[in-house]
């Protein structure tokens, strides 16, 4: 009895030092960024994967490079400049203040060298010299830059320059920032050479990539950083592992080492919680579809493409598919556009890919869909 007492009041002791102490360890909270704006979005789906004030616009400094350089890529594409293209430097170009690669009045300079110059220095006199070349005049390129930020989806931004100097209603929002990083790298990967370039020299002078990450984070090789007063420090990054490419955005932190640290800590939240899971393989049979007035009474339909999406590690087994097809009707050809396969999680759509028939169908003739429907009438279902 004395024992089972002095047992009792052991456990009351032990409860009353070991309880207060687990409750006074907080609870593992969720990432926050320590940036005022940040998104991180993975590559392949562009699902968006952290933000905090993704869509609030501001002032994004000299990340709006990343819209001259689209038009820069797009006007090689087109035809309309190549890469030795000759560039001759205008006294405007020759007076931007800020980051530079010196250019000269009068220099004739290739079209790759002042890409090479906006990418790895941020040379605001290269970004007006192209602009100059392609348009004629910064304020036209400006108007072209504006344009195209509507046509790809980009909804809190509005362009004042070809730079990104301080400028009243120059502004870009986090998710917009993203949104073009991704579009540039997945329509140009040839961005990511020139970004993930160390160093450049024009006129025998030696300047060094801004990126912070590159040759210190593992798999970083690009994107663009920026800086001026209002902006803050700011930083869009991208680095691939695994398999896996992740565009991390940062903006108005207040130092160079807070822009590295908000950095890597948005990063490495992204590839240790997240991996990329082949939701649907290419060309894998989803189902059978009914066709009306076909030979057969349904076709098998297959993935378009492959679909991968990211998933926190925990999550791979909670993803739905949803099949989204409307009536197919014969003659249908074999790789012909019958639906779509969606790929949701929670209720979200995180992936989607077109489903297409797996084989031809013909029409049946009139005998067969004659028969076909008499037997509807009396409710008869035929064989297949």
């Amino acid at each position: 009895m004395l024992l089972s007492l002095k047992r009792k009041w052991l456990l009351v002791i032990l409860n009353l030092l070991i309880v207060p102490l687990l409750f006074s360890f907080p609870a593992r909270a969720e990432f926050a960024s320590t940036a005022e704006a940040a998104v991180l979005m993975e590559f392949t789906s562009g699902n968006i994967l952290y933000e905090k004030n993704a869509t609030v616009a501001k002032a994004p400094a000299s990340i709006t490079k990343l819209m001259t350089l689209l038009l820069a890529y797009e006007a090689v594409e087109e035809g309309r400049v190549n890469w030795d293209t000759p560039v001759t430097v205008s006294e405007k170009a020759w007076r931007m203040g800020g980051s530079q690669m010196f250019l000269e009045v009068g220099d004739e300079v290739s079209f790759k060298e002042l890409v090479t110059g906006i990418s790895v220095v941020s040379a605001n006199d290269a970004c007006v010299a192209v602009a100059e070349h392609l348009t004629g005049s910064e304020a036209a390129f400006v108007e072209a830059m504006n344009t195209r930020a509507r046509e790809i989806g980009l909804q809190q931004s509005s362009f004042k320059n070809a730079t990104g100097l301080p400028a009243e209603g120059h502004v870009m929002s986090c998710l917009d920032i993203a949104v073009l990083s991704r579009y540039l790298i997945e329509n140009f990967p040839q961005i990511l050479e020139f970004e993930s370039q160390r160093e450049f020299t024009y006129n025998d002078i030696k300047q060094y990539n801004r990126n912070p990450l590159l040759g210190r984070y593992s798999g970083a090789d690009g994107l663009k950083t920026g800086w001026t007063e209002e902006a803050g420090y700011c930083l869009s990054a991208t680095a691939e592992r695994d398999g896996m490419r992740l565009i991390a955005v940062i903006l108005n932190t207040n130092s160079e080492k807070e822009r590295l640290a908000a950095a890597e800590e948005i990063l490495d939240y992204g590839f240790l919680n997240y991996q990329l899971h082949e939701a649907v393989a290419a060309g894998e049979i989803i189902q059978e579809v009914p066709v009306t007035n076909g030979r057969q009474l349904s076709v098998p339909v297959k993935a378009a493409a492959k679909v991968e999406v990211p998933l926190k590690k925990t999550k791979l087994g909670d993803l739905e598919r949803v099949v989204v097809v409307e009536e197919a009707k014969a003659p249908i050809a074999e790789g012909e556009t019958l639906g779509k396969l969606e790929i949701k999680l929670a209720g979200k759509v995180v992936g989607e890919t077109e489903l297409v028939a797996a084989e031809d169908v013909g029409k049946a003739n009139i005998f067969v869909r004659l028969f076909r429907w008499l037997l509807g009438l009396i409710k008869i279902k035929p064989a297949a």
